[in-house]
């Protein structure tokens, strides 16, 4: 019998008209069969989302939210997004100390630790570029974490509200990314920004009233309507999608609430922003 294995082998192996075909092949081997047709039609795997976070320092009261940074970073990694972090290379407003809610009285300035871009590289761990190299035909979408660095830094909104100017820069991404269709993403005060910039569109900071404190800033919703954009009322772990304009933006730390919380409704904002830019 094993004589008789042998010789219909060797005939297998020499003869055209029993080589096995593709599929058939397969099947002897154990696994499904591919036709020439699906493997060309085949669908390749997604490009990773290219996206730009743009810092406005490093702390609540004068530069960006670490909390708020942090999360946006964790929710685009989660999700496989290909992140390059850009701040602004210039002198910020002042330096508070975090532990009296006050200007720092050691820093004066235009001090070595007075600058916007080496302070985000610290959140950055050191990768980071001058936002004025960052241009929207290099990424598929932007995300502006909050803190007071974006009212104090990259605009001056805490000094001057609806008539505060915004870093030429910030507005010049904000402009870019709007202009070619791109998401941008906003969290906490950071709507202002596009408030102010592209006027016409919906935001929210969360709730209009404060409610026994649990949104101390709920008036800033109000400069916001008279900036001529809409705002719409949200909570804390949701996120509010502006379609016609792909804007993001979610309250987070507008209200007096868990850090889990404020983790959740960042993540619902960065899955909106990656779900716009991928269409």
């Amino acid at each position: 019998m094993a004589a008789i294995r042998a010789l219909v082998a060797s005939r297998l192996a020499v003869t055209p008209a029993f080589a096995p075909r593709p599929g058939l092949r397969a099947l002897l081997l154990g696994g499904p069969a591919q036709s020439p047709r699906a493997a060309l039609h085949a669908s390749a795997p997604r490009p990773a989302a290219r996206v730009a976070v743009v810092l406005s320092g490093c702390g609540v009261y004068d530069g960006t939210e670490l909390h708020e940074a942090s999360s946006i970073l964790v929710h685009l990694s989660r999700a496989g997004a290909e992140v390059q972090i850009f701040a602004p290379d210039i002198p910020q407003m002042h330096v508070i100390d975090h532990t009296k809610g006050q200007p720092s009285e050691g820093e004066t300035r235009y001090g070595p630790l007075l600058v916007v871009l080496e302070r985000s590289a610290r959140i950055a761990r050191g990768n980071i570029t001058d936002l004025a190299k960052l241009s929207a035909a290099n990424h598929d979408a932007a995300v502006f974490p909050g803190g007071f660095g974006a009212a104090k830094n990259l605009s001056t909104f805490a000094v001057d509200g609806g008539d505060c100017r915004v870093n030429k820069d910030v507005e010049r991404v904000l402009k870019e990314f709007h202009q070619a269709g791109k998401p941008i993403g906003l969290c906490c005060i950071a709507p202002v920004l596009a408030a102010k910039v592209l006027r016409s569109v919906e935001v929210t900071v969360g709730h209009e009233q404060e409610e026994g404190g649990r949104w101390p800033h709920a008036g800033t919703a109000q400069v916001i309507k008279a900036l001529g954009a809409k705002h719409c009322v949200t909570g804390v772990t949701e996120a509010h999608v502006d379609q016609k304009n792909k804007v993001v933006t979610t309250p987070a730390f507008m209200c007096d609430t868990a850090f889990h919380h404020i983790h959740d409704g960042v993540g619902a904002m960065v899955s909106k922003v990656l779900e716009l830019a991928s269409k």
